[in-house]
């Protein structure tokens, strides 16, 4: 376990795979820490130096009082990869992570080779629709939602498996606070016109059945950069580097490899 304190915050990371490799960063979504990535990267190429970390409110990083805005979640994502020397890395964002990786290629290209935008969008909801679901949480906590938001995350046979529950635990297991400050900061957010002028490498992957970011969402918002990708996981929902990692390491493997980062 690593924690770096980047300026007055304490985040969870790691940092696996060849030191020397050249770096791919991954950011992950609303309600799962860094283990969302477990299964998908051992199928990754040798030589790749893998960095994850648990964003402020989720797993073992520091939870500091709702709200956020997403200025501090892209900010301490560039700090951590400050801390670590990272330059020119692949951002691997899904969901909220996607919107990270969209604001840091806004805000530090040097830091940012290409963009991975999986599961998500440039705007992702309404400000009401996050309003009630903040609403909702604080008043009954994050297991009055677990149900719908675990329906929107799998597909019916996953959610018949044996894996289905701990993926239940780790939503619940999520501070409140982390929680809430997280989805204010979704609510607040439409990069549209920023992510419109980005011109770098970027491959959009979406689940077919996502309930949460559906593929069209997907699909517009990695096409607003000139010359992007898209991929589509068939039979996988909003999380599908759990539900098919072999797939979506092949998929994510070939973009690296097109790209020369591999």
């Amino acid at each position: 376990m690593r924690i770096a304190d980047i300026g007055g915050l304490r985040l969870h990371y790691r940092d696996e795979g060849d030191r020397d490799g050249a770096p791919v960063v991954f950011a992950n979504s609303l309600g799962t820490d860094l283990r969302l990535w477990d299964d998908m990267l051992p199928h990754l190429p040798a030589g790749l130096r893998l960095i994850r970390y648990d964003k402020r409110g989720h797993g073992l990083s520091e939870c500091p009082r709702a709200p956020y805005s997403m200025g501090q979640l892209v900010g301490d994502l560039e700090k951590l990869l400050d801390h670590l020397e990272v330059r020119n890395a692949v951002i691997v964002g899904l969901s909220i992570g996607g919107m990270i990786a969209q604001g840091l290629a806004t805000k530090r290209l040097d830091q940012v080779r290409a963009a991975v935008l999986s599961n998500t969008g440039a705007k992702i909801g309404t400000r009401e629709m996050w309003e009630d679901r903040i609403g909702k949480v604080e008043d009954e906590g994050i297991e009055a939602l677990a149900d719908g938001i675990l329906e929107r995350w799998f597909s019916g046979e996953f959610r018949e498996t044996d894996d289905f529950q701990a993926w239940r635990n780790m939503l619940l297991r999520q501070p409140v606070q982390g929680y809430v400050g997280c989805c204010h900061a979704i609510a607040g957010t439409d990069f549209f016109a920023t992510t419109a002028a980005l011109r770098l490498p970027v491959l959009g992957i979406a689940g077919s059945v996502d309930g949460s970011t559906p593929p069209d969402l997907v699909r517009e918002t990695a096409e607003l950069v000139p010359g992007a990708e898209f991929r589509l996981i068939r039979g996988a929902g909003h999380l599908p580097c759990v539900e098919k990692p072999e797939e979506y390491a092949e998929i994510l493997t070939d973009f690296l490899t097109a790209i020369g980062h591999v």
